[in-house]
């Protein structure tokens, strides 16, 4: 269940709710007791990726030996399809 903050437009206190998706936002402020002045406020998410085997470590590779090795691949490719043209031929 995600977490979703409030403010009381009355009292201008900031509070936070965990709630379902589907649950209708508060319209009482549970400091003030004030009806009709809460309003839902758009706050930062606190996603993080942290560790190895993300980003850093899995597409940015960018080390000579790759990128020789993808080229090594191509040629035997290229030359396998040969082979198989000149079979048929």
């Amino acid at each position: 269940m995600p977490i979703y903050e409030y403010k009381c437009e009355f009292c201008n206190r900031k509070f936070q709710l965990l709630q379902k998706v589907d649950e209708e936002p508060p319209n009482k402020c549970p400091n003030c007791g004030m009806e009709g002045g809460v309003k839902k406020l758009i706050s930062q998410t606190m996603f993080e990726l942290k560790g190895s085997g993300w980003y850093a470590t899995d597409y940015k590779n960018t080390s000579p030996q790759v990128t020789e090795s993808k080229n090594t691949s191509v040629n035997k490719g290229s030359e396998k399809s040969q082979t198989k043209e000149e079979k048929s031929a």
